[in-house]
Order: C-alpha cells, then structure tokens, then sequence
C-alpha cells in the first residue's frame, strides 16, 4: 500500500454512540453464556458503554381438547416468568458491575432477536454453546447465523475458559491484504483500545506446494516466494503504521505468516486476548455470508474470535435481514 495513491479513512460506517444498547450479550443460564458474560462485562466497562443482557423464549402454539386440560397458568406468562428467573441469575452474577445496565426477556428465536437488537448495539457476544434456545450444533445456532447476519462486530467465546486471558495479551486481527484499513481493522484497533492490549496485524499468504495443485500451474520458484513474502511484510508495515498514526495510544504489530489460513490464525487463537476477522475477504476468503476462513476459525478457536459484518450502507441497504 503506497500514501501516495491511497488514503486511509479509518471509520466505521455507523456512530457507535447512537447505539444505544451498547454491549450486547446472549444469557440463557449455560456455562458458556456465564462466560459470555463475563467478557461482555469487561468489554461494556472499557468502552464505557451499557451493557445489556437479553435472553430469548418462545411461547409455542398450543391446543386443548377441553378446558380441564388448560394450565394454571398460560404458557406465555409461565415462559416469560421462566426467562426473568434466568435474567435474575444474569443480575446476581453482575451485581459488582458499576456500568449502566439493562436486562432483557425477548420472546422470539433466539438467533432472530439477537440479529434484530444486533442493529442498536455496538458489538454483540455469544458463547458457542447454549441450552434451551441457545442450543444448537458444532457451534450453537446463535453462535453460528450471528456472525453471519449481525449489524455490529461479533464475539464469540468458543469453550469455557476461553475467556480467561492475561490481560495484557495481544489482540490479533487477520487480514487478506497489505491494506490495513476496511472496517475489520478500525474495529478490531478499537477493541484493543478497549481493552488495553496491544494489536497485532497478521496476514498469511498460501505455501509454494499448494500454488502447484492445480494442473500445468506454472509455479514461481522459492527465491521469488520469498522476495514477494518481503514485499508484503514491507508494505503491511506500512499498512499498520498508518493505523498507528490514527491510534496514537495503541501500539501495533504486524507480521506475515506463510501457510493455511485456517490453521495460522487458529493457532493465533491459542494466546491472543481476542483474533479479529472479517466476515468476508478478498480470493481464498470469499464466502457467502460468513466467509469460509471466519467460519472454519470459528469452528477450531482456542479463544474469543470477533467476526466484523461488511456494514457497507451501499451493500447492506436492500438487505432483507435488516431491520425496518
């Protein structure tokens, strides 16, 4: 990246301060949403932003053959009441939170709501695995479509304990060029201003033996390999001292790493206070929604991975997942 043909914006397409639920986190009572909420606690505190905690229930549509057989109690109230209990233990767990706070019961899907409310917050966090209606697969269902659909940056904490980091841990931010400046960038440099943690820019480029998978590829030799390898670190260099100049305070890396994706930045999550990527990327990184990297990593992290959307006005505004 050359400053003469090219200069950086560093901004989000949105004003994080007209967000006005702030930190938002997915709480059904799990382990994994304890520690969910643990890291959106601290997150909350270092933007000095409200924290709310929102749990979704259902209220599915019943039908009685006569009156004997109706509950007590109506199934939307005994739902509701059933959430509050849930939010009451959020509360408990909270009480030595001094931030502003809000506690939310939501009836709706879970991944829907979280979606939805996802447009007034300024980041989102999910434990990879719930019960109830956070449960789901490999990742949970929340924990899968929220990376995916969501209008603000999403954290996900892949296992319990996965939140436990030394606070002075780096935070890694992946990216697929030398150009150290789309939206994944801004919000993974604000997040370790939030956090008080150095931010560390990693790109990975393919090995020499999978450029020859394809048939009668012609292959650069190594010497050529490693010159263009040089060329990069030089110019995401430059890339992370133009972010650095934006962020004064905060001190930034960064660092080419040779290999596949997937396994290099899994391997970042080993250690790092948090790795960002982005939910979509440029050649080997392109995806549908959630790009095949963010998804993969997600699926292999050792600790909390922030997914940063698109959020470009001019791609999102016909978007049929965006809330009116």
């Amino acid at each position: 990246m050359s400053t003469d043909d090219h200069t950086p914006t560093y901004s989000l397409p949105y004003d994080p301060l007209t967000r006005e639920l702030g930190v938002l986190v997915g709480f059904d009572g799990s382990e994994h949403s304890f520690e969910a909420l643990d890291f959106a606690a601290q997150a909350a505190t270092g933007m000095g932003t409200r924290l709310t905690v929102v749990t979704a229930y259902t209220v599915p549509a019943m039908v009685y053959p006569n009156m004997a057989s109706m509950p007590p109690v109506p199934d939307d109230v005994a739902r509701r009441a059933a959430a509050q209990e849930v939010l009451d233990e959020a509360a408990a767990h909270l009480k030595n939170h001094d931030g502003p706070l809000d506690l939310r019961a939501e009836e709706g899907d879970a991944a829907g709501v979280m979606v939805h409310l996802s447009a007034q917050a300024r980041l989102a966090v999910v434990g990879a695995r719930g019960r109830g209606g956070f449960l789901g697969r490999l990742l949970g269902s929340v924990s899968e479509a929220l990376p995916a659909h969501a209008h603000c940056p999403t954290v996900v904490l892949p296992r319990t304990g996965a939140g436990d980091r030394d606070a002075a841990a780096r935070v890694v931010l992946g990216v697929d060029s030398a150009a150290v400046d789309d939206v994944s960038a801004v919000a993974g440099a604000l997040m370790a201003e939030h956090l008080g943690a150095p931010l560390h820019v990693v790109l990975v480029i393919p090995p020499l033996e999978s450029l020859s998978a394809g048939y009668l590829v012609m292959v650069p030799d190594q010497a050529t390999i490693d010159a263009r390898q040089e060329d990069l670190e030089k110019d995401l260099a430059t890339g992370a001292a133009q972010l650095r100049e934006h962020f004064p305070g905060l001190t930034v890396t960064s660092e080419v790493l040779m290999g596949d994706a997937v396994h290099r930045l899994s391997e970042q999550t080993e250690t790092a206070q948090l790795t960002v990527l982005g939910t979509r990327g440029l050649g080997r990184w392109t995806g549908a929604l959630l790009g095949s990297v963010s998804r993969a990593v997600l699926e292999r992290a050792e600790g909390p991975v922030m997914v940063v959307p698109d959020l470009d006005p001019a791609r999102t505004e016909h978007d049929p997942r965006r809330p009116r």
